[in-house]
C-alpha cells in the first residue's frame, strides 16, 4: 500500500510537470489565439472583446494559475457571469464548498476549455468522441498482439533453433522492422484496392458509418480489421521475442531442471510453471504499447481514416487548435500513468517478491 501511495504521489508531480510544459511550450508560439478563433474576416474590436473574454489580455504567469486552476478538481471561481473565470458557461459538472459574493470554492472535473475551430466546441467533449474509438482500435491490436505472440513466442522457445524457429524469428524481426505508416498504406492498399473483390475490405472508414439516406449510424467490424492488425504488427513481434527469450532465460533455472529430474516433460513444464514467471518483461513491453496505442495511433488513423484521438490531434496541429492539442496531451499523459501504475498492482500479482 506504501508504495502504491508513493507511486500516486509521484504520478500526481509528473502530471503537474506535463501540464507546466505544454503550457508553456504551446504559449511561446508564434500567433494570436483570438485570431485563429475568429479567422480571416475579423476586426479589431472582436479581437479585443474575445481576447479579455477568454484572459489572454492577462501576463502569461496569470494565465498559468488560471489554466492550472481549471484543471484543477479543486478550483476558485468568480461568481461574475461575464467574468472568463466564471464557470457559467463552462460544460462541466461541479459542487459548491463556499461561497461568497464574489468566489466559490468547488469541486469539479478537469475543464479543458474550447476548441478554436470547431465552433467553440469543449475540447472535453471532442476527446469523448474519439478516445473510445482509439481504445476499441487498440484493444483489437493488442488482443491480436497477444493471443498471436504469445503462441508463436512459446513455439519458437520450445523449437529452439528449428527451422520453425528461424521462421519466426525472420517474421518477428521484419514486423519490427517496418514502420507502422508503410505497412498502414501496404495493407491499405493490398487488400482495401486489390484484393477488395475478395476481401471485401475497405481502404478507410470508421466503426460506425451512415446509411445511405444519411440518417442511421450502423456498426461496421470489417472496418476494424485492417487497421487493427496493422497497429498490431509490431507489439507482436516485440511480445514474440520478449515471450521466446524469457521462456528460453527461465528453462536454465534451478527449479525447471528439479522438474525435469521428477520427469515432467518440456511442454508441461512450460505451461504449468515457466509460462507465469516469463511473463512479467511481457506485460512491461505491452503496457507501453497500450498506452502509446490509446494516446493515439496517428499515422494508422489517419491513412485508414480511423476517427481516432490520433486523427484528430493531427487535424488540430494542421489547424493550430491549441486547445485541443493541449488537452489531448494532458489526456496522453494521464494514461500513460495510470496505465503504469496498473502495471505495478499486475506485478505485485503475478510476482509478491516485487513488494
Amino acid at each position: 500500500m506504501q508504495k502504491l501511495l508513493s507511486k500516486i504521489g509521484y504520478a500526481f508531480f509528473t502530471l503537474f510537470g506535463v501540464v507546466s510544459v505544454v503550457f508553456l511550450l504551446f504559449n511561446v508560439l508564434p500567433g494570436d489565439p483570438t485570431k485563429m478563433m475568429l479567422g480571416e474576416n475579423q476586426t479589431q474590436a472582436q479581437v479585443d472583446l474575445l481576447r479579455v473574454k477568454y484572459g489572454f489580455d492577462q501576463p502569461v504567469y496569470k494565465q498559468y494559475l488560471y489554466y492550472l486552476n481549471d484543471l484543477s478538481p479543486i478550483s476558485l471561481h468568480s461568481t461574475h457571469t461575464k467574468n472568463f473565470t466564471s464557470l457559467k458557461d463552462k460544460p462541466i459538472s461541479y459542487t459548491t464548498i463556499f461561497k461568497t459574493e464574489e468566489l466559490q470554492l468547488v469541486i469539479k472535473f478537469p475543464y479543458l476549455r474550447r476548441s478554436f475551430q470547431k465552433q467553440n466546441k469543449a475540447v472535453s467533449e471532442i476527446i469523448g468522441e474519439t478516445l473510445p474509438n482509439t481504445a476499441i482500435l487498440a484493444i483489437s491490436a493488442i488482443s491480436i498482439a497477444l493471443i498471436i505472440g504469445l503462441i508463436l513466442g512459446i513455439l519458437s522457445a520450445i523449437y529452439q533453433d528449428s527451422w520453425l524457429d528461424k521462421f519466426i524469428q525472420v517474421v518477428s524481426t521484419l514486423g519490427m522492422s517496418v514502420p507502422s505508416f508503410f505497412s498502414a498504406i501496404l495493407f491499405a492498399w493490398l487488400f482495401g484496392f486489390v484484393l477488395h473483390e475478395y476481401t471485401n475490405l475497405n481502404m478507410t472508414g470508421n466503426l460506425y458509418e451512415l446509411d445511405d439516406f444519411g440518417e442511421q449510424k450502423n456498426l461496421v467490424l470489417k472496418n476494424l480489421l485492417l487497421p487493427a492488425v496493422v497497429l498490431g504488427i509490431r507489439p507482436l513481434a516485440v511480445v514474440i521475442q520478449l515471450m521466446r527469450n524469457s521462456i528460453l532465460e527461465e528453462l536454465s533455472k534451478d527449479y525447471v531442471v528439479t522438474a525435469k529430474a521428477k520427469g515432467l516433460k518440456l511442454k508441461q513444464i512450460i505451461i504449468k510453471h515457466v509460462f507465469k514467471n516469463a511473463l512479467n518483461p511481457v506485460i512491461t513491453a505491452i503496457s507501453g504499447w497500450f498506452a502509446s496505442m490509446l494516446a493515439g495511433a496517428v499515422f494508422v488513423e489517419y491513412i485508414f481514416g480511423w476517427n481516432g484521438l490520433g486523427k484528430e490531434i493531427v487535424n488540430a496541429l494542421n489547424t493550430l487548435d491549441l486547445p485541443v492539442i493541449m488537452g489531448s496531451v494532458l489526456i496522453i499523459a494521464t494514461i500513460f500513468i495510470v496505465i503504469n501504475i496498473l502495471v505495478d498492482v499486475i506485478y505485485s500479482i503475478l510476482d509478491p517478491k516485487v513488494n
